[in-house]
């Protein structure tokens, strides 16, 4: 009997993410009757169905969605295989899969691309963001070789990653020219409940921290009057600066707006705990990989090189 092919998985994939024969032949840049053909192939070597046929549509059956899960493994060590078969030219060409979040890729982590470039210039780097959940969830899925996060990652996604601190920066509670506290050097912990607030959106590293620290203060979350939630901290930045409400956002984001006055930072007093040596708004950054996925060198000496040259913040 003959074996299936990784041409016939690839076309599989294809038809099974699109639930069309043409649209996945278009993807692929092949004929539709040569996808039928794959597919009709794969139903007759192993007697299954893979998808049911329902008018003019199709539906992945149990042997359909068994196959998309194995197969989208197979592909995944596939590549990583090829990858490792070109970096034995000691790291001249290649691909690095980063996911960070917003506020890390955005400000901190461009000094290390920018330095691992000069010492491996053949290298292509690609670097997706995202908030902490969707970085975590994508390193356990094979969609980057590294992550860095600030946030807590979720204990469903943890117990399948390594995790190392490479990193820190602290969040400032900051507010506009136009805003009440602006004269303001500090305010008490019940005040902070009587402001409106813009928020990142939930998963965001920077919401996580911000809501702990809160419940450490004796505050709850769902106290606070959250006006807006946005998706950036750029954006969360020009809203308050505008004058509405307040935020809690990184000290990387705010550099240019405290120097020149446009937003001021805010102490909290009257707090419920005694102060401690840890300001409860640092946090640090993560680096995090797969427990047991195969890391290629070239995701190795880019780890060494955040681990080795952490800047200061």
């Amino acid at each position: 009997m003959a074996r299936m092919t990784l041409d016939q998985l690839q076309i599989f994939l294809a038809v099974a993410q699109h639930m069309h024969f043409t649209r996945a032949a278009e993807t692929l840049y092949i004929t539709q009757p040569s996808v039928s053909a794959a597919i009709q192939s794969l139903e007759e070597q192993y007697g299954v169905k893979l998808f049911h046929r329902i008018g003019r549509r199709i539906e992945l059956t149990q042997a359909g969605r068994t196959l998309q899960q194995e197969a989208q493994k197979i592909l995944i060590q596939v590549e990583l295989t090829e990858r490792g078969l070109q970096e034995l030219n000691d790291l001249q060409q290649g691909e690095l899969l980063l996911g960070a979040s917003q506020t890390i890729g955005s400000y901190w982590l461009p000094y290390f691309i920018s330095k691992y470039k000069q010492q491996y210039p053949g290298i292509r780097i690609d670097c997706t963001l995202g908030n902490t959940q969707a970085i975590s969830t994508g390193i356990v899925t094979g969609l980057f070789d590294l992550g860095l996060v600030e946030g807590a990652v979720q204990p469903s996604v943890s117990v399948s990653l390594n995790q190392q601190i490479v990193g820190s920066d602290r969040l400032q509670i900051v507010i506009g020219q136009s805003h009440p506290w602006f004269e303001q050097a500090a305010v008490s912990a019940n005040e902070l409940t009587s402001t409106g607030w813009v928020m990142r959106e939930a998963g965001s590293g920077t919401r996580q921290q911000f809501e702990q620290v809160l419940r450490q203060w004796g505050v709850d979350p769902g106290d606070l009057s959250v006006i807006l939630e946005l998706k950036n901290g750029e954006m969360v930045k020009a809203v308050v600066e505008s004058g509405v409400g307040a935020a809690a956002l990184s000290e990387l984001i705010l550099v240019k707006e405290l120097r020149l006055d446009l937003l001021r930072p805010i102490q909290v007093t009257g707090l419920m705990e005694a102060p401690t040596d840890t300001n409860p708004l640092s946090r640090p950054f993560l680096l995090l990989k797969h427990r047991e996925r195969f890391q290629t060198r070239i995701s190795q000496a880019f780890e060494q090189l955040l681990v080795n040259n952490t800047p200061l913040v």
